[in-house]
Parts: C-alpha cells; sequence; structure tokens
C-alpha cells in the first residue's frame, strides 16, 4: 500500500499552526512504521505519484478550495474541527465565502474517509457537512515526546529570564480567536491577581487587520490590556522552550468554547503541570479525569477553578499524577497507527 500524504500546509502560514505540526507530526510518524507492504510519501497538491494507491489531505478548509474536485485516487481528509459553523456570526464566510463552503462540502461526499480528532468533532461534521457518520473515523492526536517534566533549575531559571517571567503565573498557549475565550481568561486572571503569559504568534503580531471580524478579540486584547504588564503576549516559541514554560507555569488554562482536540491540554498534562479546561466540547472528552472542568461562559466558575488548581496543595498533586497518566494514552505512535488502519479500511474497500 502506498500512500501520497499532501503536505502543503507546511508550504503556507499553517506551517507555524496546527496544522503544520499535525502534518509533520504525522508524517514522521506514518515514515517510522517498519512494515514491507506500507510506503507513505510526500507529495504537494496537483503531484500525487500514478503508482500511489491513496492520498491523505490533512487539512480542510471549510470556505476556501482545498480538496481538489477531480481526483482518481482513492481519499482521505482529515478534519480538525467545525469551528466556524458552530459559531457563524464571529466566522462570516462572506458570499464567496459560502459559495466555496458549498462546493467543499459537495465535494467532501466524493470523498472514502474523514479523519478527525475527536468524538464530538465526528458529531459536529456529521451534522453541520451532512457527511455519513460511518465513514469518520476517531483518531485522537498527541503531544510530542519532547513535552515532559524538568528537574534541570538552571534550565527553567534561564527560560524564566529570557522572556522576564515572574514566580507565579497563568499559562495560555494558542490563537486569540472567539473560540478560544482568551478575554474571559483575563478576567478571571485579573480577579485572581495572576499574570497571564500568552504564548502565540498571533497575540503579539503588530500588523494585522484591526477590521476583519475575526480579529476582534485580538483587538479588544490589545485595546484594554496592551500595555498590561500581567499579561505577557510572549508571541511565538520554539516547542523546547515552550515544554520550559509548561514547566514553570503554576497553572496552565484552556477555557474555550469550542475545541476540535485542544492539544496544549496534553501538552501542559505531560509536562506535570494542573490544568484547568472548559467543560465545552472535546475538553471533557480529552482531559479526562485529570483536569478542573469550568464553564467558560462564567467568569467567575473559570476564577475558581483556577483557585482551587493553585492553592489546594492535595488536589495539585493529583492533577499532576493524573495529567501524566492521561498524557500517556496519546501517542503519535498510536495516531500513525491507527491512521494506517483507516488507509487499510479504505484500500480493501471496493
Amino acid at each position: 500500500m502506498k500512500v501520497a500524504l499532501d503536505i502543503s500546509p507546511l508550504k503556507t502560514g499553517h506551517q507555524f499552526r496546527g496544522i503544520g505540526a499535525y502534518t509533520q507530526s504525522l508524517l514522521q510518524a506514518l515514515q517510522a512504521i517498519k512494515r514491507a507492504d506500507f510506503e507513505v510519501v510526500s507529495v504537494e497538491a496537483g503531484e500525487i505519484p500514478k503508482d500511489c494507491d491513496l492520498v491523505h489531505y490533512p487539512y480542510f478548509d471549510l470556505f476556501f478550495k482545498t480538496l481538489p474536485l477531480m481526483r482518481k485516487k482513492k481519499t482521505v481528509v482529515t478534519i480538525h474541527d467545525t469551528t466556524p459553523l458552530v459559531f457563524p456570526e464571529h466566522y462570516p464566510p462572506g458570499i464567496k465565502g459560502r459559495l466555496k463552503f458549498e462546493a467543499q462540502k459537495m465535494t467532501l461526499k466524493t470523498v472514502n474517509r474523514v479523519i478527525t480528532d475527536s468524538k464530538n468533532s465526528k458529531k459536529d461534521i456529521a451534522h453541520y457537512l451532512a457527511y455519513p457518520e460511518e465513514k469518520i473515523e476517531v483518531v485522537y492526536l498527541a503531544a510530542s515526546e519532547i513535552f515532559q517534566p524538568i528537574e534541570e533549575k538552571k534550565k527553567l531559571a534561564k527560560v524564566r529570564k529570557k522572556y522576564n517571567l515572574p514566580v507565579k503565573f497563568v499559562l495560555y498557549v494558542g490563537d486569540v480567536n472567539y473560540n478560544k475565550n482568551v478575554l474571559g481568561l483575563v478576567k478571571a486572571c485579573k480577579a485572581m491577581k495572576l499574570p497571564l503569559v500568552i504564548v502565540g504568534k498571533q497575540a503579539a503580531q503588530k500588523e494585522f487587520d484591526q477590521t476583519h471580524i475575526e480579529d476582534q478579540p485580538l483587538v479588544q486584547l490589545i485595546k484594554q490590556y496592551g500595555q498590561d504588564k500581567e499579561v505577557i503576549r510572549v508571541g511565538y516559541v520554539s516547542d523546547e522552550d515552550l515544554v520550559v514554560l509548561y514547566n514553570l507555569a503554576t497553572v496552565y488554562c484552556q477555557p474555550s468554547f469550542y475545541e476540535g482536540f485542544g492539544l496544549p491540554v496534553i501538552q501542559a498534562m505531560a509536562c506535570g503541570t494542573p490544568v484547568v479546561t472548559s467543560k465545552e466540547a472535546s475538553l471533557p472528552e480529552i482531559s479526562g479525569q485529570a483536569a478542573v472542568l469550568v464553564d467558560p461562559y462564567d467568569i467567575n466558575d473559570i476564577t475558581n477553578g483556577l483557585a482551587v488548581a493553585i492553592e489546594d496543595e492535595d488536589l495539585r498533586e493529583k492533577l499532576i499524577k493524573r495529567g501524566l497518566n492521561q498524557a500517556k494514552k496519546f501517542s503519535w505512535e498510536k495516531v500513525a497507527n491507527e491512521t494506517y488502519k483507516v488507509y487499510q479500511k479504505v484500500v480493501k474497500a471496493k
């Protein structure tokens, strides 16, 4: 079985975001599968080898044509989430976007299998995209093996100094989009009188379209807290530094209204960092019993969740232990093997 994996996301702005990380990690994990009957090759759209049995597109944009209409090969597509369809008022596609959405939706019907990150996303893909639920396969994501507890005090001190971080802080990793509820997190941290460290390229960018509706959460963040020394926007960091930042954090918080998976939650757990996260969408599914779950629409509940995760020493120890065990349930070897099984189903099907 020869599979062509489309690595187009690694050639665009997505290379610095979750889509790029997923594509790169999946490619490496699939290439690590040592089977005489299996080969994966990386390709870019339009360069599909004639001798491949299947093409895997690891990215599906709802409002842009990322999926070729005419395909001669069996096809697998990864759809991570349906966030814009869950909150259409915050992610309006415009007239052209709506037309492209209908085209993407029609093209998707010809796909042999869809892979997604969670049971919650599977339910939403079936609902919003009218794709047969029985043809949607859940393959959970995983944190890289570099995410782990760090004992070296010099290493911790070096990164703390590099980013000029306080002794105690709440950490958030990701974009400042509506569904992420970053403004709600800032308000909860303010109530707790705790600094918030935000990691992510978007949060620190200076030039962006301030009139675009999808950028309004970032506009509000900068307007209200841009000069606030307790809201620290460090921007993009390397994975090596990110591991240390998780280890330095007093608590990691992801109070999203919606996530397709929520990878930073697992990364934080793998580093032995107590986690507070949302009761909504996929987050309870992937965090299990290893996090404090809060109502993202209730600032007081987020505040109380942070308080117990920080102040209750017995609970902190339980969260750390449970988190480390929960993170072990996810691995890129497992992602690759389960993805391989999806390929087998597709290739063997008539």
